[in-house]
């Protein structure tokens, strides 16, 4: 739960039945309403003494763009801003101070953003180019939302109560106003930007070489998605791009994300092949929601891979600053510790062994590390479900990231310091850092604030942040089951769809299992099975791999199985919903 925001003239509620009167979704205050308005409708309303009337329609009632806007109100995280706060946003608006001597004029460079298709907070812009000598030269540009929220303002101070941006499906609510997030921060491609540019002078092989930090002034030339951008190496006679000043710098940058993806393989980072689930609102007005999968893209990997290593660079940069007034925040992510590794290593010779599978399955730390053996796990093919269920296992030995103050290892993505500088619109740290970059440039500190406690509150906001969108995430994903599911509950119990799915985890009293359509995970209780299956007692084996009958022994379930399921009926008292299992095993791949 974010901390309560300061009062505020603006906000968003929900319509009381009567139409007459709302509800401030997170104050929980009631206000009468000057003029009637749709009864149960969410709208963003502004106090007029004692009263309240209606700015516009957020979200028409019993949507699920509604029930969104009343998750993200349940955690304190609020779609309108305090006025002080826009004040300030219509004095930045009004002087962006493009023309501010410190700036570098990088305009005439071929910068571009790529990102998907919808976003229009647009942190990163690119421009890849070759070094004479072998290797490239990466510029960086990162939004300069560190200059436009100081420290010690009101936009500061809100930033840092809410942390971060958030999102949900079809609903985002940003760290900053929009018309600062979307506009004269944001790297969009209808005139100049202030921009911190990371200059990474790389090797033939993507090694760094040197970086450099520039304050500078920038023109994207485009707003790039990365399904446009793929279009240029895999048809390039039918892509737009082809023969645009941009192409020599998408081609290059494609060179340098695959150079950084072979130097990473060496490092031994793990990439889980992971199923990309997106969920999504059916329509502008977001009457329902929908379940979308894809695959990633190479460009995706590709851009990842040079964001990665400009958070790096930034934070060896300010790890290595002998000034004693720069205070980074760094992520971190140890590994696992020994004895999880090897709880996993007997889980898959558990797994290879249950479905008869031969030893070339089962993992050597002495003839592979793990990056090597997830893999060689193949994609396709008859035992496609063991192998996910397997990088499942592996995924869970992980323990969290997190920020601190002292530098350790991000076992995530192998590099050591490491600090999120590439997103300083969507999180507070990047504002942090940007301004502890600068204070490394100019050789001075930049505020009078004590500077300890100031970054122990920033390492504070931006852990709770990360906790409150993984909360909102759950919660929606909930919500997107229940509503697939009570779909199912109108129908006669012998029509119902049946679910196909794969068993990843038998963990306490429940199998845990992906669905294949949509790949969202359900759990299925072993209580209700064990009805199902005449009252049997079932006990999950010891690594959670194998559920047996406890007294005949019989094998009912095994990590990495095919299961087909369907919805029996919903238990309000135990909030969860009852499924019967109809197959496993084979069976189920009928």
């Amino acid at each position: 739960m974010l901390p309560r925001p300061q009062l505020r003239t603006r906000f968003a509620a929900i319509v009381a039945p009567d139409g007459h009167s709302l509800r401030v979704l997170i104050e929980d205050e009631p206000l009468p309403l000057i003029t009637p308005a749709t009864p149960g409708a969410i709208v963003l309303a502004r106090r007029d003494a004692d009263a309240a009337h209606v700015l516009r329609e957020l979200a028409a009632p019993g949507t699920a763009l509604a029930e969104l806007h009343a998750i993200a109100a349940r955690f304190g995280v609020d779609i309108a801003f305090p006025d002080d706060v826009m004040s300030e946003v219509e004095r930045t608006v009004a002087d962006p101070r493009l023309d501010a001597p410190e700036l570098a004029d990088l305009e005439a460079l071929a910068f571009v953003t790529i990102d998907s298709a919808h976003a229009k907070d647009l942190d990163q812009a690119i421009h890849v180019a070759p070094r004479p000598d072998g290797g490239w030269i990466v510029r960086y540009a990162i939004a300069d939302a560190g200059s436009y929220v100081p420290r010690g303002s009101a936009l500061f101070a809100e930033a840092l109560r809410r942390g971060a941006s958030y999102y949900l499906p079809g609903l985002s609510i940003p760290m900053l106003p929009r018309p600062l997030s979307e506009g004269t921060v944001s790297l969009n491609p209808d005139g100049p930007r202030r921009a911190l540019v990371f200059e990474m002078h790389l090797d033939a092989q993507g090694r760094s070489l040197a970086t450099e930090l520039v304050r500078a002034r920038i023109r994207s030339r485009a707003k790039l998605s990365f399904e446009s951008v793929q279009q240029l190496f895999d048809d390039p006679a039918r892509s737009e791009l082809t023969g645009t000043e941009m192409e020599p710098s998408l081609r290059a940058m494609a060179e340098v994300g695959e150079a950084r993806l072979r130097e990473a393989a060496e490092r031994d980072v793990v990439r889980y092949r992971r199923r990309d689930v997106d969920v999504a609102l059916s329509s502008a007005a977001g009457e329902r929601f929908v379940v979308l999968e894809g695959v990633r893209a190479d460009v995706e990997l590709w851009n990842e891979q040079i964001s990665l290593l400009c958070n790096a660079e930034g934070a060896r940069l300010l790890a290595e600053t002998d000034a004693p007034f720069v205070q980074p925040i760094y992520r971190i992510h140890p590994p696992p510790d020994p004895e999880r590794v090897e709880s996993l290593r007997e889980a898959i010779v558990r797994i290879v062994d249950a479905h008869r599978l031969p030893d070339e399955w089962k993992w050597d730390e002495g003839r592979a590390s793990l990056a090597v053996y997830v893999a060689s796990l193949p994609d396709h093919g008859p035992h496609a479900r063991v192998a996910r269920a397997i990088q499942r296992q592996a995924i869970l030995t992980n323990v969290r990231s997190r920020y601190a103050t002292e530098p350790a290892t991000h076992h995530g993505v192998g590099f050591e310091p490491y600090a999120r500088f590439s997103a300083p619109m969507r999180e507070v740290v990047g504002v942090y850092l940007h301004a502890e970059a600068l204070q490394m440039l100019e050789g001075r500190a930049i505020d009078d604030e004590d500077a300890e406690a100031l970054r122990e509150r920033v390492v504070e906001s931006a852990n709770r942040s990360k906790d409150v969108q993984r909360a909102i995430t759950d919660l929606v994903n909930r919500r997107v089951i229940d509503r697939l599911f009570e779909a199912d509950l109108a129908e006669p119990r012998a029509s119902r769809r049946t679910w196909r799915g794969t068993v990843m985890g038998v963990a306490g009293s429940k199998l845990h299992v992906q669905l294949d359509d949509p790949g969202i995970d359900v759990k299925v209780y072993l209580y209700d099975l064990a009805q199902g299956w005449g009252g049997v007692w079932l006990e999950p084996d010891e690594h959670g791999v194998v559920l047996r009958e406890q007294k005949t022994k019989r094998v009912r379930a095994i990590v990495g199985d095919a299961i087909t399921i369907r919805v029996l009926k919903r238990d309000e008292g135990r909030d969860r919903w009852v499924l019967e299992a109809l197959a496993i095993g084979a069976e189920a791949e009928r």
